[in-house]
Formats: structure tokens, C-alpha cells, sequence
């Protein structure tokens, strides 16, 4: 152990004012076997958690603080005005120290205190009269140059210095005032030392010695030079004054402090004794879920016990089945045992209560996960799937062995709904009693890329080259590295300047860049949660967020309840208002029958739009394994998962369901719950089951087994209980061989499963959709557009699709499209051309850049005061549209009925005369005298409507671009996508199309699918990552495609296994595609 303690540095989570991770910082500070140090990033505790656990695993003590801004103790010291590069002005900061519990809780108070009072976000600062109320237990450094003696000195000499000194002394006690000293061979800030050198002897402060760490080693002052820039929104040759002036701002090891405050020993044995004084650690935070209020004589245990007796005699009497109802109470009340002696009552409860809010407001809600493992869920209807009918694993979700929380995810529609139970968790809990859990968003390829060749002085044309050829590809090969794409982006790897630009990049990965909300994790907590963690407020009104992420929150034994927007279920709720409002009949997903027809479509891999079984994956399995029955979909939905695709379950399941393979078991014990899936393991829990039945695993043993899955510690796990397993078959006289397949099997966690409740969930959905679709088509195509962005495919693929299913679409109309897309009955004549009764109308919402409240204010006007007459009418009755939305409706043809039938480059001479400025003189002319019906404009060509078409709207309504050159494409022997299906397996074909979903699993060992549409349909190809690499640009980059190969025709699964690819030139169309991993 050293006598020196680092008690001023910053980490990333300063937010480009540090270069390194908490866990760096620490692991640097326990190689130089320094016992403890400090964080005190930029007015807020974002890396706390980290140095913590870090801190806990190398035996360095993590003491915790920030940088506090004070508005009203200063201006921040600046250069003086005469020089250039001069920083914003922003307060000064203050370093403050949890000393103790009630300090850490003060601190975090008083964050949140001038965080929710911020009216811009992140330049909100605290007053001196708050530390009134929040003084108790901080320790308060002077600081460096961001601290207040630097300021007055800097303003007043040294009297307003030692005035500043005496005014923090006067907030915090004499006791809890240190006297800081920095040193990084800087005059200005030797001359700063000395006063306060003669300040703390004056006033009988101790010194304190500090590195005013930005970096672990002197290496990353680049990272830090690069993020000075980013944050003043410059380069490095113009930076100037704005960069550190050497690389001294690095944890330093005691020797090296003592060597540089030889003059002042005092300030060095200072650092330990005041870490000595800083008691407090993140091992307990104090906080608790929160209490349900229940009625007086009743417990919160009592109260869920009655709501879930009630639940199950609901749930369980109808089905007419007494064993059924017997088996659900008795496992009921195991499971309110666990849930008493685990004190999990409340969150229950309070889990139930917003899913009671929601429905009866009603919002469409449905529980899933492990919690579908419930019946106590099931009974407070927080779930849909019967876990005792379907003999599902409680263990999955709670057991006494594991002690954890429960997880319970709440799926609601997107949007207004969800907003409407997030905003009713805050009026129930309070502000400071709930928030919206963090996301951390960090320096990857592209952002880094990006953000380094500004920096660096790179155009904007060269940076976009890069980032540009970075795909969002999970699996990343050999040669899937930066490096290769500034290769491939034509930069010159031994030009030093690109050197070093390729170095910064691949040196800020991971680092933070900013922070966002978590997708729907929401933090409850007893009492006040701003006593646990900083809430500041979200970018989104209404909404505020902690300073952790989930698994930050994890660690400090945060709980979430997550209220996730699901696409789906919107588009579902949707459907429940358009389908009796224009159908004329009720529609109700629990009552639905299982229909042969849907399940056909499904067979067919008609699945364009439908949830979870749209991919490609999914369409190439679906005439294989034919699901018939609910149980088959759940399987289906489960199969195309990370787990069953590595561990070569996927064609074992198909070709034994098919009856191609016999149905055989590792052991016999393994039938009873392998049976359903044909000896396959397809869901969490069977793995689970194999553990226990194969090596007497107990419940929380194969709960340990299950917490692997997907995780980053499976190896971890896997091998600590590899004996455990193997003695275990031993015992229970399974072989050499067995034992090694099995071992096989539970390997399989390291990727991703669904537990078989969480299928049973999206199958209901799954299914849902594909009713809803089947026999609905015109609503649901309407409820899926009114939706986006969601699901696999963009808007131009569902049009096209429900365009080939006899859909009749309706293009945009000032005269009758409202903001969101609509459906209109078909008159008389027209409806034995089309297979739905209803055309659908497309919203104005489609028009690229028009703004909603244009939308609606267009729609509002023609309700209200009849059709519009043309362009000048809508503008002088709609007068808050702007020129730019006005040219926007004409490129779109928007205006092609307004008046006498016009074309859209007639209609964008009018609009830009119409959207000029007139002034009152002239503002009552009848239109007869502004409308001039000629123009000198040419009417647009087909290939340039197609171009405004989907720049303007992302679609066309008209032919599929492909149409227009299918006599070309014919004569090179391109076969159509709906053609392929005729041919035998092995010929050797060409397709064409434009390109609508890329992917690159990480579990196809780098294969590329690349999904092309026509005009007849979708055709599938797999690249080989040699052919890939062959023609990587037109892969990549190429919106339409011809490819050649051979066609894989097998068991109604058509593909063609591409040996060539080529970029189809067929104009500017900005055709877009769905990239995946």
C-alpha cells in the first residue's frame, strides 16, 4: 500500500471531459497499489457503480464525489479575452466528497435538485443556498482550474480567492474544507498554488495533494485532445488554448507525487488521512421497492393472496376442468409461499396495478418473459399463457435459491398508450420516487469514424466513405475490420495522418458518448429514489431518468419494472378500433378461433408484416415445419433463436417433426418434457430439465445453468459447474458418450433462448397478427403504416405486398387523406377487382418533411370548409404551411385533384407561387387571377415520378420499379421471384431486385441473406464471405442487384446460392433497406 491516495479525477462519464473508463482508472490506481481513490465526474455519479465493482474486485477502495456546478460562486476560469480560443462560459465547479451515507445521499439530492430545475439540459448548476440543506457529510475540495479559488483569484486577486475559500468554509465546516494543490508544469497554475498555499495557512486548512486525473496513463491525452474538440465543435489545428498543454493529467504513482510536492509533504500524507475520513461505499444505497397500499386489517401478502384466489377461480372455472383447477391452486399457493418468505408481495402488487390501470383505461397489455412461468401472474392477469396447462418451470422465473428479484416485462402499444401507464407509475410514485432507467450510448466504428475525421480535418465526403461501409452485421469476420473499411474507403494506410486516425477510432470504442433512456425500464422506489441515484431530466417532456443503466442499477440492487413499447401490440389495438368501425363486426384476440386457413398462409410463408415469423429465417422454415396448432407456432416462434441455431437443433426438429428422422432420447428421463419438441430442445427450460434430470441439478442449480444463456460470464459459469455435471451423470449411469452430447447441449447457453412462456407469448401475437391480416387485410395494412418504423420490412414492401394480395392503395390527396393512412369503401364497380371491400388511403404522414401539425390543420380545414380549389386556397386556409411542405405535397401529387386535374410539375409551379409571400394588399384576390393553368414546366416522366415517389414517401402506389425493365431483364434470362418456385432444385438462374433486407447472423459463420423484391414477390440469396468479400461493395452498398447462382429449390424453401453479384443501374431511386445482424 502507497501513502498516496488519488482523491480528483474523471472518468468518460465526465462526457468528453475524460478519456477513461472507471474501470481503468481503477486498475491503474491498483497496479500502482494505491489502497483507495476518488471519482468525481461532471455534475453527476455515471460512473460510480463501475469504480465500485471494479474497485470491489481489485481491493481498491472506491471513494465517490463530483463535480458539482455553482452558479452563483463565479464564471469558470478562461483565457484572458485578448487571446483567441476561448471557452464557453459556464460556472465554476465544485469537488465534493461523500464522506459518509447521509453525505452520499446529499450529493445525489442536490444533483437532482438543480438537474430538474434545469431549463436546458446539461447546463443546469446548483446555488449556494442549496448546500444549506444539503451540506452534511461532503467533504469540499477548492479544485483546480475549474474551481472556485481559481476563479476569484483570476477576478480579484487574492483577498476575492481567500474570500471564496472563507465563504465554502462558512457552507461546510472548517473540518470539511481541503486546500487543493495541482501540479502539471503550468505557471499560471504554480502562481495559483502558491496563494492558495498562503490562503490555507491563513485560514488553518489542510492541503491536499491531487493529480486532477483526466486519464490512466499519459497515452490517452490524444482520446482526450480528440473529445476537447468534439465537445467545442472544432478541429485539432484550430483547438489551440482549448487542449491541455502537455500529457500531465494521468494517475500518477505515489513516488512520482512525492517527487513533484517535495515542498509539501503535508499535502501528500493529507490524501490518506482524508481517505481514511471518507467512510461510505456503494455497498448499501438504502433502497427499497416500494409499499402497496392496502386496505386497514389487511397485509400486502393477505391482499395478493385473496386477488389471486379470485384470479384463479376466473382464470381456472370456465375451463370445466376440476384436476386443472385443483393443480393451479395447489401450485398457486407454492408459489405465494415463495413469494411471502422472498417479501415480493409489493412488487406484485404493484406489477398488477399498471396492468389494472391499463385495462381499465383501455390499453391494449400483455405480460411476457420468464414471468408467463407464473400462475400467480397468470391469475392477476398480468400474463396470458396458462403456465400449469402447459406444465411450464416456476423456477424460471423465482426461487428461494436464487434470491433475485423477479422480472416481469409489460408490453404496451408504442406511443400514446405507453406513455399514458409510464405517466400514470409517475403521478402514482412522484417525481423523486420513480424515473426512467439510463442507456449509455458509447464510441463504435461509424460514430467514432465520424466524430475523429472532423476532428482530425478529414471532409465530410471522406468520413462518410467510412462510416458508410460500417454495417450493424453482428457477425464480423477476419477482415471485417476498420482497417479494411478504410482500405476498401480508398484512404492510404501509410499516410501518418490516416495512421493516426485509424488508431484514435479503434482507441474510442466503447467509450461513453452520451445518455439516453432505456427502451421502458422504469425505477420505483420506497421513500425518495433522488436518496439513491441523481434524476435529471430525459430529452423527452414529461420524462426524467437516472444516471445508471440497468446493469449498473443491477449491481446496486436497483429494481426495474419494465413498460416496453412493442409495434405489435399498437398495430393490434389499432385493429380493434378500425375492424367494427368498418367492418361492422367486434374482434377479440382472446376469443379467436385457430383457424386452418390462417395457418395455411402461415405454412406458405405468407408472412410479410406478421410478428415474428416475417425474417427470412423464419420464412425458409415455415413450409418446412408446417405449424398447424398454437403449440406448433410456439415452437416455430422459439426455433430461430441464437441457442437452437448453434446447437443444430433447427433441421433435427424439422426432419423428425416430418418424419424423416426417428424420435430418440439421450436418456429416458429426458422424454417426459422433450416429447412436445421431438427430442429437440428448443426453450430455456428443457435445457434446464436436461441439467436436473441428467445430473440431479436442484431448482436454483439449473437457474444458475440458465443465467448463462446469452450472458457475458457463460463460459464462466459453464465451467465452474462442469464436475458438478459430469459427477452427477455418473451417478445417475449416463455414459461416456451420452455425457458428452448432453455436455453439448447445456453448452447451447451461451446463446440466446426463449423460455417457453416468452414463445407462448409471441405466438399469441404471432397468431393475432395473422388473423387479424388474413381477414382484415385493408385494416391491418392500415394499422402497420400508421405504425412505422416497426417489424422486419419498411412501408414500401407492406404496400407492395398487400398491393400483390389484391389491396387496393389509394395515393396521398390533399382532398382526402388525413394524417394517418385511412380506409375507404370500395364503390360497386370496383370491389370484384380487389380482395378487401376497403381501399387503403395513404396519410399525409408519408410526406417526407411535412410537419404533423400541417397535416392535421389540412385535414381540419377540408372537413370544415369544403374541398380545396387549388394550391392558393389550401395555403390562404391552411396559412401555417411553409413553402417547403407546400413543394413537398406537389412533388408527392398531393395536389394532382385540387382543382382541375393536374400534373405534379403544374402543381409545384403553383405551389411555389403560392407559397410566396403577398402582404395584405393582395391577399383577397379571387383565384381566377393568380391560378394561371399553363406552366412552363414539363409534365415528369415515369422514371422521375419514381424517383419523387420515394424520395418524398419512401414508396410508390404505382407498378414496381422492377416492372419498368422486366423486357431487358428478360432478355439476360433474369427469372422473376414468383417464377423460381417452377424450377428444379440445382439450375443454375439470375435474379433482380431491389434490395430490402441484409443480414449477417453471428451464428451463419459469416454468410450473408440478402432479401431482393420484385414486382411479383420476394426472392432470397446467400452470399458465401468469399464471394462477399469478391463483391463486398455491391453487397453492402447496392440498392438494386442482379445475382447469379445456383437455385436451391427443397421442401417449398426457395433460395439461390449467389457466385456473382452486380449492381442494377435503374436510376436515383432511393430504394432503402433493412440491414441486420
Amino acid at each position: 500500500m502507497t501513502e498516496y491516495v488519488e482523491l480528483h479525477s474523471r472518468s468518460a462519464f465526465s462526457f468528453l471531459e475524460g478519456a477513461s473508463l472507471p474501470e481503468a482508472l481503477i486498475a491503474r490506481a491498483a497496479e500502482l497499489e494505491m489502497p483507495a481513490m476518488a471519482l468525481l465526474d461532471r455534475n453527476g455519479v455515471y460512473g460510480a457503480p463501475r469504480l465500485h465493482m471494479e474497485g470491489q474486485r481489485r481491493g481498491v477502495r472506491a471513494h465517490i464525489g463530483a463535480e458539482v456546478a455553482v452558479s452563483d460562486l463565479g464564471e469558470r476560469l478562461r483565457p484572458a479575452k485578448y487571446l483567441p480560443h476561448q471557452y464557453p462560459v459556464e460556472p465554476v465547479r465544485l469537488p465534493l466528497l461523500a464522506k459518509s451515507r447521509i453525505g452520499y445521499q446529499n450529493l445525489c439530492r442536490l444533483i437532482t435538485r438543480y438537474k430538474l430545475r434545469e431549463s436546458t439540459k446539461a447546463e443546469g448548476a446548483a446555488l449556494t443556498t442549496d448546500f444549506a440543506e444539503f451540506h452534511e457529510g461532503l467533504i469540499c475540495l477548492t479544485g483546480g482550474s475549474e474551481g472556485p479559488l481559481a476563479a476569484a483569484l483570476a477576478r480579484g486577486g487574492f483577498d476575492a480567492a481567500q474570500q471564496s475559500v472563507e465563504r465554502l468554509v462558512h457552507l461546510f465546516g472548517r473540518s470539511n474544507v481541503y486546500v487543493e494543490i495541482q501540479r502539471h508544469f503550468d505557471r499560471e497554475e504554480e502562481h495559483r498554488n502558491r496563494a492558495a498555499i498562503r490562503i490555507a495557512r491563513s485560514l488553518n486548512l489542510p492541503l491536499l495533494a491531487t493529480g486532477g486525473v483526466n486519464y490512466a496513463t499519459e497515452h490517452e491525452r490524444e482520446i482526450l485532445d480528440v473529445f476537447t474538440c468534439i465537445r467545442h465543435k472544432t478541429t485539432l489545428d484550430k483547438a489551440g488554448r482549448l487542449l491541455t498543454t502537455n500529457t500531465e493529467r494521468y494517475l500518477r504513482s505515489a513516488r512520482e507525487m512525492r517527487q513533484l510536492f517535495y515542498d509539501y509533504p503535508e499535502a501528500i500524507s493529507n490524501t490518506r488521512e482524508l481517505s481514511s475520513r471518507l467512510e461510505f461505499e456503494m455497498t448499501n444505497l438504502g433502497y427499497e421497492f416500494p409499499a402497496y397500499p392496502v386496505p386497514d386489517g389487511e397485509t400486502m401478502d393477505s391482499f395478493l393472496r385473496q386477488r389471486v384466489e379470485e384470479g384463479i377461480r376466473r382464470r381456472y372455472l370456465p375451463k370445466n376442468n376440476a384436476a386443472l383447477y385443483a393443480k393451479a391452486a395447489k401450485q398457486a399457493e407454492r408459489e405465494l409461499r415463495v413469494i411471502e418468505q422472498l417479501g415480493l408481495a409489493g412488487y406484485f402488487l404493484i406489477v398488477w396495478d399498471v396492468v389494472r390501470y391499463c385495462k381499465d383505461n383501455g390499453i391494449l397489455v400483455q405480460g411476457r418473459g420468464s414471468a408467463a412461468n407464473s400462475v400467480v401472474c397468470y391469475a392477476l392477469e398480468i400474463t396470458i399463457v396458462d403456465s400449469v396447462g402447459l406444465d411450464l418451470l416456476f423456477e424460471r422465473f423465482l426461487s428461494l435459491e436464487r434470491g433475485e428479484w423477479p422480472d416481469i416485462d409489460i408490453d404496451l402499444p408504442s406511443e400514446t398508450d405507453r406513455e399514458r401507464a409510464i405517466q400514470y407509475v409517475y403521478r402514482r410514485y412522484g417525481e423523486l420516487g420513480c424515473a426512467m432507467m439510463a442507456n449509455v450510448t458509447t464510441y463504435r466504428h461509424r460514430s467514432a469514424s465520424r466524430e475523429t475525421g472532423k476532428v482530425l480535418g478529414f471532409s465530410e465526403a471522406e468520413t462518410s466513405r467510412i462510416s458508410a461501409l460500417e454495417t450493424p452485421w453482428e457477425w464480423k469476420g477476419p477482415k471485417d475490420t476498420l482497417e479494411t473499411s478504410f482500405k476498401t474507403a480508398g484512404f492510404d494506410l501509410k499516410n501518418p495522418r490516416v495512421v493516426k486516425y485509424l488508431e484514435i477510432c479503434e482507441r474510442m470504442q466503447h467509450l461513453p458518448r452520451n445518455l439516453s433512456q432505456h427502451s421502458g425500464g422504469m425505477v420505483i422506489c420506497q421513500g425518495q429514489l433522488d436518496a439513491v441515484v441523481p434524476i435529471e431530466r430525459a430529452s423527452m417532456e414529461a420524462r426524467t431518468v437516472i444516471q445508471w443503466d440497468k446493469d449498473d442499477a443491477s449491481d446496486m440492487k436497483i429494481i426495474k419494472v419494465d413498460l416496453l413499447g412493442l409495434g405489435m401490440m399498437a398495430v393490434l389495438a389499432d385493429c380493434l378500433e378500425l375492424v367494427p368501425k368498418h367492418y361492422g363486426v367486434s374482434l377479440d384476440y382472446a376469443q379467436i378461433p385457430q383457424d386452418p386457413a390462417v395457418y395455411k398462409t402461415i405454412q406458405a410463408a405468407d408472412t410479410v408484416g406478421l410478428f415474428q415469423i416475417e425474417s427470412r429465417a423464419q420464412m425458409s422454415a415455415l413450409p418446412r415445419s408446417r405449424p398447424a396448432c398454437f403449440e406448433d407456432l410456439s415452437q416455430q416462434v422459439a426455433i430461430i433463436r441464437p441457442g437452437p441455431v448453434t446447437g443444430q437443433f433447427v433441421n433435427p426438429y424439422i426432419q423428425r417433426k416430418l418424419g424423416r428422422q426417428p424420435v430418440t432420447y439421450l436418456h429416458p428421463s429426458f422424454e417426459p418434457f422433450l416429447k412436445k419438441t421431438f427430442g429437440v430442445p428448443l426453450f430455456q427450460e428443457q435445457v434446464m430439465k436436461i441439467g436436473m434430470a441428467a445430473a440431479n441439478l436442484t431448482g436454483g442449480e439449473a437457474e444458475e445453468l440458465r443465467k448463462a444463456m446469452g450472458g457475458k460470464r457463460s463460459d464462466a459459469i459453464l465451467a465452474r459447474m462442469r464436475s458438478r455435471l459430469i459427477d452427477g451423470m455418473t451417478a445417475n449411469g449416463i455414459g461416456p458418450e451420452a455425457q458428452t452430447e448432453i455436455l453439448r447441449i447445456l453448452s447451447t447457453v451461451r446463446e440466446f433462448m426463449f423460455p417457453e412462456s416468452h414463445a407462448h407469448s409471441f405466438a399469441s401475437l404471432a397468431y393475432s397478427s395473422a388473423y387479424a391480416r388474413y381477414y382484415y387485410r385493408a385494416a391491418y395494412t392500415c394499422a402497420m403504416l400508421n405504425n412505422q418504423p416497426m417489424g422486419f420490412y419498411r412501408p414500401s414492401t407492406l404496400i407492395h405486398d398487400a398491393k400483390l394480395h389484391g389491396l387496393k392503395i389509394r395515393p396521398i390527396d390533399v382532398q382526402r387523406s388525413e394524417w394517418d393512412c385511412t380506409l375507404e369503401r370500395l364503390e360497386e364497380t370496383e370491389s370484384s377487382q380487389y380482395s378487401d371491400p376497403f381501399a387503403l388511403r395513404v396519410g399525409l404522414r408519408y410526406v417526407k418533411s411535412l410537419r404533423q401539425e400541417t397535416g392535421q390543420a389540412i385535414a381540419e380545414a377540408r372537413i370544415s370548409d369544403g374541398p380545396f380549389t387549388s394550391e392558393y386556397d389550401l395555403k390562404r386556409r391552411v396559412p401555417a404551411i411553409r413553402k417547403t411542405e407546400l413543394a413537398q405535397l406537389a412533388n408527392a401529387g398531393a395536389f394532382n385533384w385540387t382543382g382541375e386535374k393536374h400534373d405534379r410539375r403544374t402543381a409545384l409551379w403553383r405551389a411555389e407561387r403560392a407559397g410566396q409571400s403577398i402582404g395584405p394588399l393582395f391577399e383577397n384576390i379571387p383565384d381566377e387571377f393568380e391560378i394561371d393553368l399553363s406552366s412552363p414546366l414539363l409534365n415528369m416522366t415515369i422514371d422521375e415520378r419514381l424517383v419523387a415517389d420515394f424520395f418524398i414517401t419512401g414508396f410508390t402506389i404505382g407498378p414496381h420499379p422492377m416492372e419498368y425493365h422486366r423486357a431487358r431483364l428478360n432478355a439476360e434470362g433474369v427469372m422473376r421471384a414468383a417464377d423460381l418456385k417452377d424450377l428444379p432444385d440445382g439450375t443454375f438462374v439470375r435474379i433482380a431486385g431491389a434490395v430490402i433486407a441484409r443480414q449477417r447472423p453471428g451464428t451463419a459463420s459469416g454468410f450473408i441473406f440478402i432479401s431482393d423484391e420484385d414486382e411479383t414477390g420476394i426472392s432470397n440469396a446467400i452470399i458465401h464471405p468469399k464471394v462477399y468479400e469478391q463483391y463486398r461493395m455491391a453487397v453492402t452498398r447496392g440498392k438494386f442487384l442482379l445475382l447469379e447462382g445456383t437455385l436451391q429449390n427443397q421442401d417449398g424453401v426457395i433460395s439461390v446460392k449467389a457466385s456473382a453479384v452486380r449492381v442494377l443501374e435503374l436510376g436515383p431511386i432511393d430504394m432503402r433497406s433493412h440491414d441486420f445482424h
